[in-house]
């Protein structure tokens, strides 16, 4: 796997189009939530093309299915859902000569979570602190670390290029479970739930909203999170307490496309890897 200052040097893996649409969140709360295992060696992955010589969409997504499920097609569909995991597209939107990168073992497909991080599994440099969050702007993805070991991570969307998430070190602070958003235009709700603030000033939050774009981000400043992420964050940081506490880390460059989550090395398909800071602590405050 390649971290992401090689990405100058690399390939991007063209992604169509349509893959600028949201998460499904409900796939993604059964995938990021599901026991597993994580293998010792990193994943391989191929770029699997919707082919068929008839020229029909239908026809090459069906011969996918039967591809991935070894000949059992309802299992090849069900194992083409962690394309959500990696921020590919739907595959019933993809047509002739498209394609998805995916994990190229079938056995592959039914790892932990953990296992198709672009986040490393172990920060030594978090190592003595209990608690600390990452949100990565170039790859809109977010993870949390206990003692430096990998605990969760997920997809994000962040603050577009106009109106960006402030790059930094913050403390959680202040929480509300459920929160109308100040930017939504007049006569429109927009509702957030499990908010976790990190920079009052600028009203900048970690939250759960309904609609997480898996191509260029959309927000305002916060980081929007999946309800699944967000309540387990919740959850994990604290509940209802109203103490500060975690560490939350803000990184990266706000893509202004759809953020590159392979690049092509020698053998195929690479997941980009985010690089971590030595000593979070290290890290300039974002709120000053």
């Amino acid at each position: 796997m390649r971290l992401l200052p090689l990405l100058l040097a690399a390939v991007v893996v063209a992604v169509p189009t349509s893959a600028q649409r949201a998460y499904d969140q409900a796939v993604l709360a059964s995938l990021l939530e599901r026991e597993g295992r994580v293998p010792s060696q990193p994943i391989e992955y191929r770029r699997y093309r919707i082919e068929h010589e008839s020229g029909n969409s239908v026809l090459a997504r069906h011969d996918l299915y039967d591809e991935l499920g070894d000949g059992n097609r309802d299992l090849g569909r069900a194992r083409l859902t962690i394309g959500q995991i990696l921020g590919q597209p739907d595959v019933t939107t993809l047509r002739i000569g498209e394609s998805i990168v995916l994990p190229a073992r079938p056995a592959d497909f039914d790892l932990s979570p953990l296992a198709y991080a672009p986040f490393p599994s172990e920060w030594p440099g978090a190592a003595e602190i209990e608690r600390a969050v990452v949100v990565d702007l170039t790859t809109q993805t977010w993870a949390a670390y206990g003692n430096g070991r990998l605990r969760r991570w997920g997809p994000a969307s962040t603050g577009k290029a106009s109106t960006p998430t402030p790059t930094g070190r913050y403390t959680m602070n202040w929480r509300e479970m459920d929160r109308e958003s100040t930017e939504a235009p007049p006569g429109e709700t927009w509702r957030m739930r499990y908010v976790m603030n990190i920079y009052a000033v600028r009203g900048i939050h970690l939250h759960q909203y309904n609609v997480v774009p898996s191509g260029p981000p959309e927000g305002h400043g916060c980081v929007r999170m999946v309800e699944a992420d967000a309540r387990w964050l919740w959850d994990w940081t604290g509940g209802d307490t109203t103490a500060p506490g975690t560490v939350v880390i803000v990184q990266g460059t706000t893509p202004t496309e759809t953020p590159v989550r392979f690049v092509e090395g020698p053998s195929g398909p690479e997941r980009v890897m985010v690089s971590l800071p030595p000593d979070p602590m290290a890290v300039p405050r974002g709120d000053r």
